[in-house]
């Protein structure tokens, strides 16, 4: 039976943890990164698609490119990340399935011929992963600042000018200084949330 986590590890990755909208100067290395990639990649996603794919914005030219998509109030903050990932999503995913779902010899073509499908997949299962991408940052020390606003369509040409890549949205992350946290924000109670059926 596995073990349930500590009541330190559930502090630092959801009970006590923030969004951080301020970071310090220390940088986020790159053997960090590949951290944190080999961490957050074991998340599950349906039929084992992994449609997400992440860009780390680092240098001081790829954050202009990014600059004119942000909303005004998230300029400051994202410039001075340290790392800001654009978590975006493969729209020809379904081209590695022979190879990540070989249980399923039929995958590919089930998604190659139903952009529906295709579509809500890849959205839907790239949120995942980057929501993954959030905890593993916590639990590796990180602190992670999410969000969403931000011109998609902007960071698409900018970055990703194929068109076979899609922004979905953008995380700032580095070592988080808690002198730029909101007070913390209330949730829902169990009883407006769930229903037991």
């Amino acid at each position: 039976m596995t073990k349930a986590l500590d009541s330190a590890a559930l502090d630092q990755i959801f009970l006590a943890a923030r969004t951080f909208n301020k970071f310090t100067a220390e940088p986020v290395s790159d053997n960090m990164l590949q951290q944190l990639y080999d961490l957050y990649k074991w998340g599950p996603t349906s039929l084992n698609t992994q449609p997400g794919r992440v860009v780390f914005v680092r240098s001081a030219e790829a954050k202009q490119k990014l600059m004119p998509a942000l909303m005004p109030n998230n300029v400051e903050k994202t410039m001075a990340a340290p790392v800001v990932a654009i978590v975006a999503y493969d729209t020809a995913f379904f081209e590695h399935m022979p190879t990540q779902f070989p249980a399923n010899p039929g995958a590919r073509d089930m998604f190659a011929n139903n952009a529906g499908l295709s579509a809500d997949t890849a959205t839907r299962n790239s949120a995942l992963q980057g929501a993954y991408l959030i905890i593993a940052a916590r639990a590796l020390g990180l602190a992670a600042g999410p969000m969403s606003g931000f011109n998609p369509a902007v960071v698409n040409e900018a970055f990703f000018p194929d068109g076979c890549w899609k922004a979905n949205f953008l995380i700032n992350l580095g070592w988080g200084d808690p002198s730029g946290n909101r007070p913390r924000g209330p949730r829902l109670a169990f009883e407006d949330s769930v229903v037991m059926a």
